[in-house]
């Protein structure tokens, strides 16, 4: 049942956004996670919060940090995931890991989002996404305390279904007009130094975020398939059954909302770096600061086995279990308050 999600007149300023009886029920449900990997003998590791490199993605802003290093100023950033450090860990060990952690992302406020938000990650050598799908499954039905079932949707099908136009093969043009004839106006994705794909992908992300996503995922879990490569920097590729070139991810969606994103690993170094430095050049033409890159990451990737990994959304996912309106509702301090 959904708690308050806001303090009352005659609470103190200081008092949390989420109720007592909410806050037994969130250490209870990371405790239910916990066990969960307990039981399949997954290690539970802790990785930096703080980073000297940050994420390159131009969606994700990375929270800066100035901090002192051997007697000289630096800047730092807070992670936006633990996948790096992760990956580190998964080249060295090769075995399962998982972590849940606070991650943090600039500039992100809303019913569902925060600067800071807590993050559930793990990996699995050896895993197929399939496999991880096949886990993910189990996550839920353990955390829903009954037995869960997801629908899969392609991309591709979805994206015609609710927005009535090809993905893939649809021209520049056509995006631009359908995302007008849906009202989404003011938006402006055709800078002439940026490339054909870039360009397409942000007309693509901005009908499936307004047009797509709201309707998933409201009978049954659905998990979204087969991405346009665009959209995974960090996962590997194949071809689908029209011969197109998509990206080995998928996202699972829960009444509209996104919670959780997989991939099939790339292990890569060489490729890493491209899309890395891609990334920082694209940052460039949208007056975003360039990241310094993960070296580390670079020199792991050579030596990843083949793997499979998963991001949750841990307050997300307790707000969709739990019937919550905002993710106020399950944090103790949202960024407002912190």
């Amino acid at each position: 049942m959904s708690q308050s999600s806001s303090t009352s007149s005659n609470q103190p300023n200081y008092a949390p956004t989420l109720t007592l009886a909410m806050a037994q029920q969130r250490a209870k449900f990371i405790g239910d996670i916990r066990q969960f990997f307990i039981s399949r003998q997954v290690l539970e590791v802790q990785t930096p919060l703080l980073s000297q490199a940050g994420n390159t993605d131009t969606f994700l802003q990375s929270v800066a940090a100035h901090v002192t290093y051997q007697d000289r100023p630096r800047t730092y950033y807070l992670h936006t995931s633990p996948e790096f450090a992760m990956k580190r860990l998964l080249a060295s060990w090769q075995v399962p890991i998982y972590q849940i952690c606070p991650v943090f992302r600039d500039n992100e406020i809303g019913v569902r989002h925060n600067i800071e938000f807590t993050m559930l990650e793990w990996y699995q050598p050896n895993y197929s996404l399939d496999d991880m799908a096949g886990e993910l499954n189990e996550l839920l039905t353990a955390l829903y305390g009954h037995p869960m079932v997801m629908s899969h949707y392609r991309y591709v099908d979805a994206f015609m279904d609710f927005v009535g136009i090809h993905p893939l093969t649809a021209s520049l043009s056509a995006l631009q007009a359908v995302a007008e004839d849906r009202g989404l106006i003011g938006f402006d994705f055709n800078d002439a130094d940026d490339s054909e794909e870039n360009r397409r992908q942000s007309w693509l992300d901005l009908l499936f975020s307004h047009a797509v996503e709201p309707n998933l995922g409201h009978d049954l879990p659905t998990l979204i398939i087969e991405y346009p490569p665009a959209t995974a920097a960090l996962a590997k590729t194949a071809l689908d059954k029209e011969g197109n070139t998509i990206a080995k991810r998928f996202e699972l969606y829960i009444n509209g909302i996104e919670i959780a994103n997989a991939y099939d690993e790339l292990a890569d170094g060489l490729a890493l770096r491209a899309r890395f430095e891609q990334d920082n050049q694209l940052r460039q033409r949208h007056h975003l600061p360039q990241m310094p890159i993960d070296e580390h990451l670079i020199a792991a990737s050579d030596d990843l086995i083949p793997c499979s990994g998963i991001a949750v959304g841990v307050d997300r996912l307790l707000m969709v279990i739990t019937g919550a309106k905002t993710l106020e509702e399950v944090i103790a301090f949202p960024s407002g308050q912190a």
